[in-house]
């Protein structure tokens, strides 16, 4: 009789509790699967993260990229713009040296002596021909062009002067001896390097002489 008045009371408190209180087999399983999807959830949720986190990453390195060659396209077209600028009449100087050197010839025939005793209009003709050759290097200085004249004594400089020969001198061995035609730069280039002659020293003959001498005078030391 207890044991039933116990069951009696059991479904009675059963009977008389909510029905979304009452607890059953199916909602343990509900519960179950609920904090399964909640699991799956967070780790769908930081897939995405690790995701864009990897793109802003590539999307970074790509736009430091394209700045960098931005950068270097906006230096060479500098670059060649200056170089433009600079070199654009290396053509039409080269076609001029021609007509400075035949100035220069020119010049350098007149004899201040044979000059003395010919007519005026001679004079005014070789004055002349001088001041065209000041007026043609002064306007190729204007545009970036200048002569290079080197004189006897000056250090050689293989990136302005061509050496043609090598002779014995005065000059100490690798000074230029003699210039045989001047060159012109542009800007920092060579347009034409200077034709010039390089020492080689002081001849042979002055050498042995002076040994000669030398020779002689540990003689006499020896026989004194």
């Amino acid at each position: 009789m207890a044991r039933d008045r116990e069951s009696e009371d059991k479904m009675s408190d059963t009977e008389n509790k909510p029905q979304n209180e009452i607890e059953t087999p199916e909602d343990e399983t509900v519960d179950a699967a609920t904090e399964a999807a909640t699991e799956g959830e967070v780790e769908t949720e930081l897939d995405p993260v690790l995701k864009l986190t990897a793109e802003l990453d590539s999307m970074r390195d790509k736009l430091l990229r394209a700045l960098a060659e931005a950068e270097n396209t906006r230096r060479r077209a500098e670059r060649d713009v200056a170089d433009a600028r600079s070199y654009a009449v290396s053509s039409f100087a080269k076609d001029m040296l021609d007509v400075s050197d035949n100035l220069a010839r020119a010049m350098a025939s007149a004899d201040e002596d044979a000059l003395a005793n010919v007519p005026d209009s001679v004079k005014n003709l070789v004055e002349g021909v001088a001041m065209t050759e000041k007026a043609l290097i002064s306007k190729m200085e204007r545009h970036g062009v200048k002569k290079v004249d080197p004189q006897p004594g000056d250090t050689f400089d293989p990136h302005k002067h061509q050496a043609v020969a090598q002779i014995p001198s005065d000059h100490g061995a690798g000074k230029i001896a003699n210039v045989m035609q001047t060159g012109f730069v542009i800007a920092d280039r060579t347009l034409r390097a200077a034709m010039v002659a390089v020492s080689s020293g002081p001849a042979a003959g002055d050498g042995d002489a002076s040994g000669g001498t030398g020779g002689a005078g540990g003689n006499l030391d020896m026989k004194a």
